[in-house]
């Protein structure tokens, strides 16, 4: 139960971390992100560039991915715990999502929020060096 406990709070932890250190990442890379950043947090002014848009999604895709794999390693017995971490992410940014939803298009929306729960369980699989229980997962 410890094991299972402590796998869900790294993940979340590592989702975190992650995210942050790619989004400076971003922010290095990509003229003008931090100000549009910004623009957003400060005056709700969407001036994502679709390069800026593409960059966030990636991000959170490598983040759900890192965040599963290290519940993954934290305790490889139960399938279930990457699904519970990945719809604990899910439902945090759902209300930032649908109070945005009017300065994203819907296609950032449904490309941001509907993968994160499986990208979290992806990333266990793999961690767990079998992606093919993932399939089994899902097809249940």
């Amino acid at each position: 139960m410890w094991r299972t406990i402590g796998s869900v709070v790294a993940g979340l932890v590592t989702w975190a971390v992650v995210v942050t250190i790619l989004n400076f990442g971003l922010r290095a890379a990509i003229p003008g992100y931090h100000s549009a950043e910004l623009a957003l947090r400060s005056a709700g002014l969407m001036q994502f560039t679709g390069p800026m848009e593409a960059g966030r999604l990636i991000e959170a895709a490598l983040t759900s991915l890192a965040a599963g794999a290290v519940v993954g390693w934290i305790d490889s017995s139960t399938k279930w715990v990457p699904w519970l971490v990945g719809a604990i992410v899910l439902a945090m940014f759902l209300p930032y999502h649908l109070t945005h939803w009017h300065l994203f298009p819907v296609w950032y929306h449904l490309s941001f929020l509907v993968p994160l729960v499986p990208l979290v369980a992806l990333g266990a699989a793999l961690a767990r060096g079998n992606g093919g229980e993932l399939e089994a997962a899902t097809a249940s």
